[in-house]
């Protein structure tokens, strides 16, 4: 039997992915549940796995093209045999359309997207073990049990250096591993090779949309559809700066505390979190914050912060380390970048004053944040004094939000930053 390995949905707004590299060559025995190729999505790179034991008989989409999600990109032999008659198929351009009548029953079983391939988002899938590739071939080399190990990677995959230290743990070879100096130095030079690939455009030259860029014009594109409106906002920031000059030094950043502020008035303003349906007003269970991230490569990210409104303050930095040092890394799963309710764009860390956001889809508010600067302002005893001020901006849905509901948020934000900072620390 010959199966078919489909190019997987891996976020919801996924529509085509690209292949960023073939971890197994024609030929190549694979084990059900083995990750065969690497796809990048619209927003980051994830390993693919067989849903079937076989020969990988032929590749349909190179490394480096893009394919539309189902579309197949692969074809699995069961048998050595049947290698040649999988290239033939190939030949003929009847990949994409051969299920036969003993097929497509699990065609159907499978949801559409992914009926040949499960992607990696937790340390076991099913009891099985989840490894990156690497680690895959140095357990092999190594003669490391996999199901023996923790991983240390996202969602507890095992990479190689957990496959390392078991190894040092176990072999009486261990101490080679320290022997050569240059073993550091090599590590630094190979980061580094990745940027290259994106060289910098020269003038009157047409630089394509990489796979995320692409994305992020949908979402903007979809996002003029939808009714808004904008209203600014003057807050006084010198008990929020004062703060986190106390607490920066515990791990806390500027970025979580806005988060938090923002996450703790939204308990009050649920309407703010909540998304338009042509059914009604869709009122979210969890405060989930998105803050805008740049990647070095082109685009951007919204990393989530998971009911923010919950998580102290110290947590949530932490968090929010890990989140964006794995978004620059491609190594978010979807629901770390797709859930979010109600968006945060700081620009201010980049000395602009004010500006205006556009409102991601399925969401019904977006806050614009600008730099906090020093202001010669009048006092309420009629004298003049000097205090840091920043300007929001907030970019609303007006099909469920109204003037009043933003201008009370933004009233109420104001009133914690300015007057009641200390509390975002309890």
């Amino acid at each position: 039997m010959i199966n078919e390995i489909f190019m997987p949905a891996l976020s919801s707004t996924m529509t085509e992915g690209k292949i960023v590299s073939w971890v197994k060559a024609p030929g190549d025995k694979i084990e059900k549940g083995e990750t065969v190729v690497i796809v990048e999505s619209d927003k980051a790179d994830m390993d693919v796995e067989s849903f079937y034991e076989g020969y990988l008989a032929t590749i349909l989409v190179e490394a480096g093209s893009s394919a539309p999600v189902g579309e197949a990109i692969a074809l699995i032999a069961e048998t050595e045999a049947e290698i040649e008659e999988a290239k033939q198929r190939r030949s003929q351009g009847a990949a994409p359309a051969a299920p036969t009548p003993t097929e497509a029953p699990a065609q159907v079983a499978a949801p559409e997207p992914v009926a040949a391939v499960a992607t990696s988002d937790s340390g076991t899938r099913n009891g099985r073990t989840v490894a990156s590739p690497r680690a895959r071939k140095l357990a092999k080399e190594l003669k490391v049990d996999l199901s023996t190990l923790r991983g240390s990677g996202p969602y507890g995959r095992i990479v190689a250096e957990d496959v390392e230290a078991a190894a040092g743990k176990v072999s009486a070879p261990a101490p080679v591993a320290p022997v050569p100096p240059p073993a550091p130095v090599p590590p630094p030079a190979a980061a580094k090779a990745p940027a290259p690939a994106q060289p910098a455009a020269q003038p009157g030259q047409v630089a394509a949309f990489n796979t995320l860029q692409q994305a992020v014009v949908r979402n903007m594109v979809a996002s003029l559809q939808v009714p808004v409106f904008r209203v600014g906002y003057t807050i006084t920031t010198n008990e929020l700066d004062k703060l986190y000059k106390q607490i920066k030094s515990k791990g806390v950043t500027m970025t979580a505390l806005l988060a938090k502020a923002v996450a703790v008035t939204l308990q009050k303003h649920p309407v703010l979190n909540a998304f338009y349906t042509e059914q009604g007003i869709n009122y979210r269970s969890g405060i989930h914050v998105a803050i805008a991230v740049a990647m070095d490569d082109g685009g951007l990210i919204t990393p989530v912060l998971q009911n923010a409104d919950q998580v102290d303050i110290y947590s949530l930095s932490r968090t929010w380390k890990d989140l964006v040092d794995r978004a620059r890394a491609k190594q978010l799963q979807p629901d770390e970048y797709s859930t979010g309710g109600f968006t945060i764009s700081n620009l201010g860390m980049f000395g602009v004053d004010r500006f205006d956001a556009i409102l991601p889809p399925g969401q019904g508010a977006i806050l614009a944040v600008g730099a906090s600067r020093p202001q010669l302002v009048a006092t309420s005893d009629g004298t003049f004094g000097v205090k840091n001020q920043m300007q929001v901006n907030m970019t609303c849905d007006h099909r469920i939000i109204y003037g009043a509901d933003a201008a009370a948020f933004l009233r109420d934000l104001a009133k914690l930053i300015e007057t009641n900072a200390q509390s975002l620390t309890l």
